[in-house]
């Protein structure tokens, strides 16, 4: 029997011999995903899709406490709305799915199921927008996007992702920047107060911008293999969309007016980095703010008297305050379920047996560290309170010391590409902003420019010279290889 549950465990190909197969094992054996019948697009199993609900709990309760509200809009964009703003759809013509037939009759016009919904929603926008006194428009929706990838990687790139799409009109330049700053530091906030990830943000390139968009914001967060991920972007889109729509409104000198634009998103692309920045050979690692289980009842001989009782009442006291679940499942050793557990991420394990009940206690065992400690049952609310915060706390301390020590600085080329092999992860250098020497570092080193940081976070590398072409440089960027 015992050989037989071993087994039901099965294990995890170490991070450090192979990655990519430890992130596959892991979404796999934990149950995250499930791969469909057409390439590419992946099943959320219930455990992965409850990650996902307390994500967007998360932000949707920011968007709303910002004056922002939840719309739909269709799944299918006609051709003509996409090419009207020439710029976006050549930025996304390769990625886009069609629909050309409905029932067994040919369509006037081919339709395209959605990359992202600029189009849709601003031909929407100009029927509704009239006065000045209409603005700002602050919408949002959740919804699923299709973008015909062709590597994909469950979570990290799939060809149907779900995500938010925020989608604002302002009266000023001024009003469009400060929403977009405004979305990207909640996009932070939520990333480092909940999903204990540590980010870098700052402007994307000229390059690496969204397609239509005047600028580019980003969070980059780092993974445990020294490659970066694009967490969430904030776009101020200026008057591209507006004007190519014809969206205007009288303003308030009674003349016809062009609003500024913004959108911004995030996806479930978060759960992948959720899972590559906290997890362990073990399995997940899950913070406690975003696990749908932040503790798990084992009880110990629980076909003893008074085991079980006293493992549901705990589970009613705790459950008060927690999410918690109890495991009684009788046909699975404690040590299998210890194991089992441990690999879906769960912060804290609570162990309560005969000894234990005898001894007014419980022993609580934590998924950050192993560490066990033995809890008086009179104090097991505070103590399970205190040791969430403290998991979640070393949980973003133990991300934030990975990141600084995968973090280096370069003054030429030489040096990029030596610590870049050495020393995967972020590496901060001087560029004179020229595309060309950004092309250049692309094609010889796979790093790309992740983002160009504020003011505020600037720093002169060096003597202030481009790491490529050596020039003059005013600007320092993070260059990664990235997801």
């Amino acid at each position: 029997m015992g050989k037989k549950q071993n087994n039901q465990v099965k294990e995890i190909t170490p991070m450090e011999v192979d990655f990519p197969q430890w992130y596959t094992d892991v979404i796999s054996k934990t149950e995250l995903v499930d791969y469909s019948p057409v390439k590419g697009f992946m099943v959320i199993r219930p455990y992965g899709y409850a990650i996902w609900e307390n994500i967007q709990k998360a932000y949707d309760e920011r968007f709303k406490a910002t004056g922002h509200q939840n719309m739909y809009f269709p799944l299918l964009i006609p051709e003509s709305l996409l090419k009207k703003e020439a710029e976006h759809v050549e930025g996304f013509a390769p990625e886009v799915a069609w629909v050309t037939k409905g029932g067994d009759k040919e369509l006037a016009e081919p339709l395209c199921v959605r990359p992202t919904s600029e189009t849709i929603i601003c031909s929407m926008y100009a029927k509704w927008l009239h006065s000045y006194r209409q603005l700002p428009f602050l919408y949002n929706q959740w919804c699923s996007v299709v973008r015909w990838e062709k590597t994909t990687r469950p979570f990290l790139r799939t060809s149907e992702f779900l995500w938010q799409e925020g989608h604002t009109l302002h009266e000023t330049p001024e009003e469009a920047q400060e929403e977009t700053m405004q979305m990207l530091n909640i996009y932070r906030e939520v990333a480092e107060d909940i999903m204990a990830i540590p980010v870098v943000v700052g402007q994307k390139s000229e390059k690496e911008k969204f397609a239509g968009a005047a600028a580019t914001y980003t969070m980059e967060a780092l993974m445990h293999d020294g490659q970066a991920l694009q967490s969430g972007t904030s776009h101020n889109l200026g008057q591209h969309f507006t004007k190519a729509f014809d969206i205007t409104y009288l303003d308030r000198n009674n003349e016809q007016a062009y609003p500024y634009h913004t959108s911004w998103g995030v996806s479930t692309r978060l759960i992948g980095g959720i899972i590559m920045v906290h997890g362990d050979d073990n399995g997940l690692v899950l913070p406690p703010r975003i696990a749908p289980t932040q503790l798990v009842i084992i009880p110990v001989a629980q076909h003893k008297e008074g085991v079980l009782d006293k493992a549901y009442e705990l589970k009613d006291i705790l459950g008060a305050e927690f999410r918690v679940e109890l495991d009684d499942n009788d046909s699975n050793s404690p040590g299998w379920k210890f194991n089992q557990w441990e690999m879906k991420g769960v912060p804290i394990r609570l162990e309560i047996g005969p000894r234990d009940i005898e001894n007014g206690q419980c022993v609580l065992a934590r998924r950050d560290t192993g560490e066990k400690v033995q809890v008086a049952l009179d104090d097991i609310t505070e103590a399970v309170r205190n040791l969430l915060a403290e998991i979640q706390q070393n949980l973003f301390d133990r991300a934030l010391k990975m990141r600084e020590e995968k973090t280096s600085t370069a003054v030429d080329m030489d040096e990029f590409k030596k610590n870049l092999k050495e020393n995967p992860g972020f590496i901060k250098a001087m560029w004179c902003e020229d595309r060309a020497c950004e092309d250049k570092i692309k094609d010889e080193t796979g790093a790309s420019v992740r983002c160009i940081p504020f003011d505020d976070e600037q720093e002169v590398i060096g003597e202030g010279k481009c790491v490529c072409c050596g020039k003059p440089a005013k600007k320092m960027a993070y260059f990664a290889r990235a997801y």
